[in-house]
Parts: C-alpha cells; structure tokens; sequence
C-alpha cells in the first residue's frame, strides 16, 4: 500500500497536529519536512497553507480540520471523534477554539518576545534547510521574522490585546492542568479531536521560550501530556460515560470559550456582515480588537450549523450544557 504523505514543518502547529492524528490513528505515512511545504499545496493547485496531505491516490488536500474528518471517513477504527454526539459536538467546538483563538496564543507569544522571535527564526529556517550557508541563512531569518511580526496586527497579536490573549493562555493552562491529572484526555481515556486541536498549537507553546518556562512552571502535566500525545500510538482507551455529568474542567473550557473565542467569532461574523474594518469586542471586561477574517466567519457559520442538524434527542442533552457554560448564546 502507497503511504500518504505530510508535507509540512515541526515548527508548524497545525502539521504536528496532523502528524499527531495520523499517528494516533495508525495511518502509514512519510513525514516529508524539509524544504517549503508549501510548493506541495501549490503544485497541487491549493492554497499555500500547510499541512499538505497527499492521499495514496495521489489527491490532496490541506486545512486540517477538514483532513481529520476526511480521514474518518476513509479509515474504521480508533476515532478521534467520540461516539455520543453532544460530546463529538463539544469536541468540534474545543477543536475549533484550539485552532482558532489558542493560536493566537502561539503567534503572540512568539512573535511578541525577543527571546521567542530569535528561536523561531532558527526553529523555522533550519527546518527547511539545516546547512544553509550561513549569509543565505541570516537572510532568510530576517525575511520570515519581517513577514510575521507585520502579520501581528491583522490576526489580532497587539499591545492592546496582549492581556486578554496572556490570560487566557494561563486560564488554560491552569484548567487543562488540573484536567489531566484525572482524566488523560479531554473526553476520556482515548484522544478526542478536540485534544489534538489543542495539541497543534500548545506543543508549540511548549518548544518556545518565553510560554514554555511557563507552561513547564505553571502546569507541568500539560506538558507531560502533549509529550505523550505527539505519539499515542500505543494508546487505547475509552470515551466518558454520556449518561454522566461533564467533568468540572471541561465545562471550565468550555465556559472560557463562550468568554473568549465565541464572543469574537459573533463579532467578527457581525463586521464581516457590516463591512467594518474592525472587530471590536469586550472580552474579560476588557478591549479587544482586529481586522475581520472571512475564515473565521466559515468557522462561525459551520458550528452554528452542525448544531442546528443535530436530531432533537441530542439536543436536549447537549443544550443545557452549553446553557449553562454560556456557549448557546453564540451557536443558536
């Protein structure tokens, strides 16, 4: 059997993700990292955005959500999706915060930093090439360093939003934490799509200087945890009891999703839908704003209307739950 292929790059967090799942998975494939990725997603007539995932026929395709779930469908066995669907609902939204609003977290920290700005310019570079010479390779830095800290702005990493995005970078920390210590995975003994959403971008929080001492300081069985779910490929397990109370945790993440990431999605949805130039919102009791981006409002929309197709006797399980963590407001 033909391997699939993952062009992407470890300092990537959306294509440790991907290498995480398919791991996990048990699905065969070449972990191509080296060179630009992003040649892959071209040549295949994509939008240059990485992971590239090539299937054994040959197709590809990148964006990682829509790989995840592309794979459910072409491989039985060890989902990442859990079997009750009021809890594969509430994974699809925990995945959706990972990527979406924790990986401001990861830009921030990274970019915003001297320390993280210096490491990630070699992380990045060496990636593509371990051997560059070394004027080629100063070049190079520079050139990726001046493209991202001039993103910043446009996905929201500013002065301004710097304490929204600092603390909830620690509330999640300090509840995923606690979370671990008695459950090894946000829905069960087995790995959830939600766990790898926050898997791709805190691994990477994990590597850069600045949030890793902290994260190493603050919660240390978050970081053992994302070093166990990089491969767990040994791990079996089961999904919690459906029948059962959530876990006091996870309503915690949850609650901080409808005070965070949902009211910026509403927001954004509703400046995109006005022509706005910015999304200004209050999160935490405090400012926060940006540039609108469509993606997102995809995002938005896609929740919304997974939730809307959910039959009736899931949602009578599923709606107080998201009542009572404030999360409906936004999704209904």
């Amino acid at each position: 059997m033909t391997p699939y292929v993952l062009h992407g790059l470890n300092p990537s967090p959306y294509s440790v993700k991907m290498r995480a799942i398919l791991r996990y998975r048990r699905i065969p494939f070449v972990w191509q990292a080296t060179g630009n990725p992003r040649e892959a997603a071209l040549a295949a007539g994509l939008p240059p955005v990485i992971p590239v995932l090539v299937f054994p026929d040959g197709t590809a395709m990148n964006d990682s959500t829509p790989l995840a779930h592309a794979l459910e469908r072409a491989h039985a066995g060890r989902s990442i999706v859990p079997d009750d669907a009021a809890h594969g609902y509430l994974s699809d939204l925990l995945e959706d915060f990972g990527d979406e609003w924790v990986t401001k977290m990861m830009f921030h920290y990274r970019w915003y930093y001297e320390a993280d700005r210096a490491f990630a310019q070699d992380w990045v570079v060496t990636s593509r090439d371990p051997v560059m010479p070394e004027a080629e390779r100063r070049a190079a830095k520079q050139a990726f360093n001046d493209r991202q800290v001039g993103r910043m702005a446009m996905v929201g990493c500013t002065e301004q939003n710097r304490p929204v995005i600092e603390d909830s970078y620690r509330f999640v920390l300090d509840t995923l934490d606690r979370h671990v210590r008695s459950i090894p995975f946000l829905f069960g003994s087995r790995p959830s799509l939600a766990d790898f959403g926050l898997f791709g971008q805190l691994q990477i929080l994990s590597v850069d200087p600045t949030p890793m001492a902290e994260m190493r300081a603050r919660a240390p069985d978050v970081y053992c945890w994302l070093l166990r779910l990089d491969d767990a490929s040994g791990v079996d397990g089961e999904w919690l009891d459906p029948s059962r109370p959530l876990p006091p945790t996870l309503t915690a993440l949850l609650a901080h999703c409808a005070e965070t990431y949902l009211p910026f999605l509403a927001a954004n949805t509703r400046a995109l839908q006005d022509g706005a130039a910015e999304v200004a919102v209050s999160i935490g009791g405090r400012p926060y704003a940006q540039a609108p981006f469509r993606y997102q409002a995809k995002c938005h929309d896609a929740l919304r209307k997974k939730l809307a197709a959910l039959p009736g006797e899931v949602r009578r399980r599923l709606d107080p739950v998201l009542e009572e963590t404030g999360c409906i407001h936004y999704l209904g």
